[in-house]
């Protein structure tokens, strides 16, 4: 026979080895086995710290160039945000010295005519620096929590503000904290003047508008008030010290059916995110006790007639 005739292909059995339904039931069972053995055992482990150790070089290489893509957006994110603020001091700084220019010149102005009206000096508020911890539990009022109490001597409607205004008063002391009722509370108001006009009032805390907003109640339906007049403190209530900025008004809605005016203001203060403030004393605990009536003069009824 020749020998180009016989069949070289290896017999059936050597051919097809295992089924396929026997490789997937050994594999199974090895990977369940190495599961619980790596579970209970930690045989694993060696080979985890081996091959950590042999790919880190590997790892390293593959994340340079993200991490010198990040590095270089980030550069460049920075730099720009850096002439950004750069632009703004000058601005602010250029703002500033006009303002410093003039103060002088009204300082010496105020001086002059107190001293030629007799007039007695502006109270100056001593003051201390406190942190907000966290917000009141009650969700219906606006109020803030300070680091500061009874130990630190703060009184009882001490004025609070932050580097823009006005932010609220303390309306309950504790030994170690206190409570502090924001402006924007609806059941807090707060005597005003309009800086442009003269013209007092009293600002209320409202959250019809939005959730940080003031009202200016009571003022005339053709009472002159601008969107974009500003309000300070009167001082006139005894709490607050005169001229520290309130807010600003956004909105006049003036109507023929009503008799006032809806005066919507902005409070310039961080109301919804303050994180240091600073507590003054009130005014009352530096002006001059009220003096006391005299007693009504009793008339005799015997020294009648004689």
């Amino acid at each position: 026979m020749p020998l180009g005739t016989l069949d070289r292909e290896p017999p059936p059995f050597f051919r097809q080895g295992p089924s396929a339904l026997s490789k997937l039931a050994v594999c199974s069972a090895l990977a369940f086995f190495l599961m619980v053995a790596d579970s209970r055992f930690k045989v694993m482990q060696p080979l985890r710290v081996a091959l950590a150790t042999v790919l880190y070089p590997a790892q390293w290489l593959a994340l340079r160039p993200v991490l010198a893509y990040h590095d270089v957006s980030q550069y460049f994110s920075t730099l720009s945000a850096a002439q950004n603020t750069q632009v703004e001091i000058v601005r602010k700084h250029s703002l500033q010295s006009q303002r410093a220019n003039q103060v002088e010149q009204l300082t010496l102005e105020n001086s002059r005519l107190r001293n030629l009206l007799g007039l007695r000096d502006r109270l100056h508020s001593p003051g201390m620096a406190a942190q907000v911890i966290y917000d009141a539990a009650d969700p219906y009022s606006r109020k803030v929590i300070i680091d500061k109490g009874m130990a630190d001597k703060v009184g009882l409607g001490s004025p609070v503000l932050d580097e823009s205004g006005v932010l609220g008063q303390v309306t309950r002391v504790y030994p170690l904290v206190s409570e502090v009722t924001l402006i924007t509370d609806r059941d807090h108001a707060i005597p005003v003047l309009n800086t442009r006009t003269g013209a007092r009032g009293v600002a209320y805390g409202d959250v019809s508008l939005h959730a940080d907003a003031m009202e200016l109640r009571f003022m005339a339906a053709n009472a002159d008030v601008t969107a974009g007049d500003l309000l300070t403190t009167s001082g006139v209530d005894g709490v607050y010290p005169p001229g520290l900025p309130v807010a600003r008004i956004e909105k006049v809605e003036r109507r023929t059916d009503a008799v006032f005016a809806r005066i919507y203001c902005v409070p310039l203060a961080l109301v919804s995110g303050a994180a240091h403030v600073l507590v003054l004393d009130p005014t009352t605990a530096q002006m001059a006790p009220r003096p006391v009536p005299d007693a009504p003069a009793t008339v005799s009824r015997r020294g009648v007639g004689k």
